[in-house]
């Protein structure tokens, strides 16, 4: 395979973003997109060059003209599509969370198992460069043994307001950070117990935090707070400090090392994970896509993270919000 004939399914805010990227890959023809509006399909369709829309996602699917896609929809919609998907023989990346529930998440991983194409869950943080050096240095032994681990992943209140009906602030950015302790430690979370707060009225509360003690002995806490000022200079507060019985490492993902002061205020713009340079959008998520594509071409299946790991993220955050509505502790 030269070149991936790739289609996207699912067009809002992050399937745009799929879409901008992967257009002017070498390796890749945007080759048809789906999404349920029509006009929406034909203004990115005459932005990107895709020759194909489809309003209904099935349909692009039975195209046998198309290898690989990418789903990027509401986390509800993710099983029944992605199946689908990978029993019509496409290669599949599907973005985090794999799915809302372990139940969703074993159906997944038992059609990836038996799938003709590859499959890989977009835990966009793995590729990102501050988190894979802490990586190598943990796995170098720089630090020794963790011991400890505190994420923040915080958001304003404004950005948030647009997605609290639809995801949580655990589900839908504690599962980064989870996964990152998870990927960093190699262990298995034993017990789980979480809080949440609401401030709005939306379906989902405002303020999740849960706290973890591995099968290694680390314990890890996460912050995910989507009520930060509104005026707050930058879209995402992301930090980690991660402790070892040697040293410590500090990742700082929220300072994009740039500042703009306008009229408005101090605003720190993304740098890092999907910035636009010179009509291109470079950084992290297309350091993602690009891995991913490249294992189609090489016929490699993807092994940066695994089906199973981004299940076992999902184990972890199910509980944390069983704990949080229980106010008890759960044993993983």
């Amino acid at each position: 395979m030269q070149k991936v004939r790739y289609g996207i399914i699912g067009l809002g805010f992050f399937g745009e973003k799929h879409a901008e990227v992967l257009y002017d890959m070498p390796n890749v023809e945007l080759a048809a997109i789906s999404t349920r509006r029509a006009d929406r399909c034909k203004e990115i369709a005459q932005r990107f060059g895709a020759k194909k829309t489809y309003t209904n996602y099935k349909d692009l699917l039975a195209d046998k003209d198309i290898d690989a896609v990418s789903i990027v929809t509401h986390v509800d919609d993710h099983r029944d599509m992605t199946i689908e998907a990978l029993d019509a023989g496409k290669h599949v990346f599907l973005e985090k969370p794999m799915a809302p529930n372990v139940k969703d998440c074993d159906a997944i991983v038992t059609a990836a198992k038996k799938a003709k194409g590859y499959f890989m869950v977009g835990h966009i943080c793995r590729f990102d460069s501050r988190v894979a050096q802490a990586k190598k240095a943990v796995e170098d032994g720089v630090i020794g043994k963790i011991v400890s681990m505190h994420a923040t992943r915080n958001l304003p209140a404004n950005i948030s307001a647009g997605v609290l009906d639809k995801i949580s602030p655990l589900m839908g950015d504690g599962i980064h950070d989870t996964d990152i302790m998870l990927w960093l430690t190699k262990s298995k979370v034993k017990t789980v117990y979480a809080q949440n707060v609401r401030v709005r009225n939306f379906k989902n509360p405002d303020i999740g935090w849960a706290m973890y003690t591995f099968e290694g002995g680390a314990v890890g806490v996460i912050e995910t707070v989507w009520y930060l000022p509104e005026n707050t200079p930058y879209a995402i507060d992301a930090r980690m400090e991660i402790i070892g019985e040697k040293g410590a490492i500090y990742i700082d993902a929220g300072n994009s090392g740039l500042i703009i002061n306008d009229s408005t205020g101090f605003h720190k713009p993304d740098t890092v994970y999907w910035p636009g340079f010179f009509g291109k959008r470079i950084g992290v998520l297309r350091t993602e896509l690009d891995y991913f594509i490249t294992c189609l071409v090489n016929n490699k299946r993807p092994d940066i993270i695994t089906p199973e790991e981004s299940k076992m993220a999902v184990e972890v955050i199910e509980s944390a919000e069983k704990s949080a509505a229980t106010g008890k502790v759960v044993t993983l």
